[in-house]
C-alpha cells in the first residue's frame, strides 16, 4: 500500500499527517510505530488523520496516534498543523474550522499573520476527567494533589484539556528530572491510563517556561496541550494572569484563559517541511 503524506511541525512537536478523505487508509498499530520510527520510517512525534466526521456541525475527524501506536483524544500542536494542512490543501476554504475529536468538538481559527488559535474547550480539574485515582479533591482546591514517587512526595496539579495532564511546579525546568520522574508519574498507578506530565517554571505572572514528558513518547520539544495544562493549574492556583506566554524548547506558545467555565485558546505556529510518499 502506498500513502501520500506531510510532515509538519508545531514549534519542534513534529508530526505525519495523513489525508484519510481522499485515500482508503486504516493503519495498525506496527504501522504507526513503524512510521514513527526516526530511524526505520518517517520519524514523529505524533501520527495524525484527517478523515471525514462522523457528527453534524464538524467539517473533518481529527485522530492521533502516538509513536507507541497508541491512539489519544487531543494534541494542541497537532490540531493547529492540522487546520494548516486542510486549508492549505484546498480541502476547506474556512479560516474557522470545526473538528471533531475523540474528546469532543473544537475550533481552529487562522489568524492573518498565518499562525493558528486553538479553542480547546473549558478545563477540568475533576480527578474523574483524567483518570486519576485520588481521594483528596477539593473543587476549590483542585489543582494540588499529593504524590508519592519513589518513596518521596510530590504536589501536583491535575487537569484534563482533552487529555490528561499531571503539571508540577519546579525552581529550574533546565535541572529538573523530566526523563526520570516525568516517566515515573507517567506510568504511576494512580493513573491507570498513564498521564502527560509537565515540569513549570515560572517567570513572571505572564511568562513560564516548560517541559512535558508525553504519554507514549518521552519529552517532546514542544506540547501544546501540556501548554494550555499548565497555564490553567498556575491561573487556578492565582499564579498567573489570563494571558500567558509559554516558553518550550521548540518555540513559544501564547494561552489565554479568562478562568473557571471557560474555554482555553491557544495560540502558535505550524509549518510543513515536507511533502512525500511511502510504502507500507
Amino acid at each position: 500500500m502506498q500513502i501520500e503524506f506531510t510532515k509538519m511541525h508545531g514549534i519542534g512537536n513534529d508530526f505525519v499527517i495523513i489525508d484519510a478523505v481522499n485515500q482508503d487508509i486504516e493503519l495498525t498499530g506496527d504501522q504507526v510505530r513503524f512510521i514513527a520510527d526516526r530511524h526505520f520510517g518517517v520519524g514523529c512525534d505524533q501520527l495524525l488523520l484527517v478523515e471525514r466526521p462522523s457528527c453534524e456541525g464538524a467539517e473533518f475527524r481529527y485522530r492521533i496516534y502516538n509513536a507507541d501506536g497508541g491512539e489519544v483524544q487531543q494534541c494542541g500542536n497537532g490540531a493547529r498543523c492540522f487546520a494548516r494542512f486542510v486549508h492549505d490543501r484546498g480541502m476547506t476554504g474556512s479560516t474557522r474550522i470545526a473538528v471533531e475529536t475523540a474528546a469532543g468538538m473544537i475550533y481552529l481559527r487562522l489568524e492573518d499573520d498565518g499562525q493558528v488559535t486553538v479553542d480547546m474547550g473549558v478545563p477540568s480539574f475533576e480527578p474523574e476527567s483524567l483518570h486519576f485515582e485520588t481521594d483528596t479533591y477539593d473543587e476549590d482546591d483542585a489543582e494540588y494533589h499529593p504524590l508519592v514517587v519513589n518513596g518521596e512526595k510530590y504536589a501536583i496539579g491535575a487537569v484534563s484539556v482533552g487529555n490528561p495532564h499531571a503539571v508540577l511546579l519546579v525552581d529550574s525546568v533546565d535541572e529538573a528530572p523530566v526523563e526520570t520522574l516525568g516517566a515515573a508519574i507517567e506510568s504511576h498507578e494512580r493513573f491507570p491510563e498513564r498521564v502527560n506530565v509537565g515540569f513549570m517554571e515560572i517567570m513572571d505572572r505572564s511568562h513560564i517556561r516548560l517541559r512535558v514528558f508525553e504519554r507514549g513518547v518521552g519529552e517532546t520539544l514542544a506540547c501544546g496541550t501540556g501548554a494550555c495544562a499548565a497555564v490553567a493549574v498556575g491561573i487556578h492556583n492565582s499564579l498567573l494572569d489570563n494571558t500567558v506566554q509559554v516558553e518550550l524548547k521548540g518555540g513559544c506558545l501564547t494561552i489565554r484563559w479568562p478562568g473557571n467555565g471557560n474555554t482555553l485558546l491557544m495560540t502558535g505556529p505550524a509549518q510543513t517541511v515536507y511533502q512525500g510518499k511511502m510504502t507500507l
